[in-house]
């Protein structure tokens, strides 16, 4: 049956096609009721009870937490970095359950602006080829190109991450901290990265007003961290690495160098300690390298980076229920 036609009062304009049920619609209790789009002073929404509202988002959220309590990838922090991690592993891995936690409301980290509050981002070839595949227009300046607005960019990798159906995303939810178990592949007495500390940002900003809030947690074999340099909640795991004895001291981030600080970064990105990759910007402070500013590049390639090694790991380990065995 094709659907509907409803026509506005404006006979010039084209027809709006509504879904199959047309202007007619029945809710639970037996009833019907009418929707209308009609941008002349007519608008009409299908009814909704308040607690229906309530029950759609609790029980989609809550399952979602049920299900990903064990995940296969968990990616901390939604900025560039981390965000192109996701994109290249769901695309290239679509059986693997990927989640990502981000600590503020809206992810996208610094990639909404290029330097000093500037729009234009700034990428230098051959990170280009990324932009390309995402369908981010640009203009090539020869050496480096320009995308008009980094929000441009952000929105659509954003877009195109949450669009894969095996991507989780939990944004305003905070990692407090690393789970960490006997290392099955290491020897004496090592360690590994085997999943995250979680809690809403809220309240991961008020345990110093409020007594016992305690968190909950994500198992995963790898843990990718992307929580960018040193800030409020950057340089994450790099920083807890050290409190636990796992990293004798931070390398802290060096001086601006573009030239030297971007190829570093995406060569340096790896797994820095068993079950726990570094990305983007927080290698800087794990390693003592160079920053490079407001060129993008770097963090698009090495969050690709991270994904091929999180993948290596999945096709040279053996993993039961969440946990690398073998």
């Amino acid at each position: 049956m094709a659907p509907a036609v409803i026509y506005s009062s404006q006979p010039d304009e084209v027809p709006l096609l509504l879904n199959k049920t047309g202007i007619k619609g029945e809710v639970s209790n037996g009833g019907t009721y009418d929707i209308k789009e009609d941008y002349a002073g007519d608008y009409r929404f299908a009814p909704i009870e308040e607690a229906q509202v309530s029950r759609a988002m609790i029980k989609r959220y809550f399952n979602l937490m049920y299900e990903r309590a064990i995940s296969d990838v968990v990616i901390i922090g939604a900025g560039s970095a981390g965000l192109s991690c996701a994109y290249h592993l769901a695309k290239t891995r679509p059986d693997l359950k990927v989640t990502i936690i981000e600590a503020n409301v809206a992810p996208g980290g610094g990639a909404w602006l290029g330097g000093q509050l500037m729009t234009p981002m700034v990428v230098r070839k051959p990170a280009d080829r990324f932009l390309e595949e995402l369908g981010v227009p640009y203009e090539d300046e020869g050496a480096f190109v320009v995308v008009k607005h980094a929000a441009l960019f952000t929105s659509t990798i954003l877009s195109r991450v949450l669009s894969f159906p095996n991507v989780v995303l939990m944004n305003a939810t905070a990692v407090e901290d690393l789970i960490v178990r006997p290392d099955p592949r290491g020897a004496d007495g090592g360690q590994r990265v085997a999943g995250v500390v979680t809690n809403w940002t809220l309240v991961a900003l008020n345990h110093d007003t409020q007594s016992c809030m305690d968190p909950n947690v994500i198992t995963a074999p790898v843990i990718i961290s992307a929580t960018g340099h040193d800030g409020p909640m950057g340089a994450f795991s790099a920083k807890r690495l050290v409190s636990m004895g796992l990293l004798r001291e931070l390398g802290n981030m060096r001086g601006l160098d573009m030239n030297r600080a971007e190829p570093t970064i995406v060569n340096g990105t790896r797994e820095v300690a068993p079950g726990l990759i570094m990305t983007g910007m927080e290698l800087s402070e794990h390693d003592g390298s160079n920053r490079m500013g407001p060129t993008f590049g770097a963090m698009m390639a090495s969050g690709i980076k991270a994904a091929r090694e999180a993948i290596r790991i999945f096709e040279t380990s053996q993993i039961v229920d969440g946990k690398i065995v073998a």
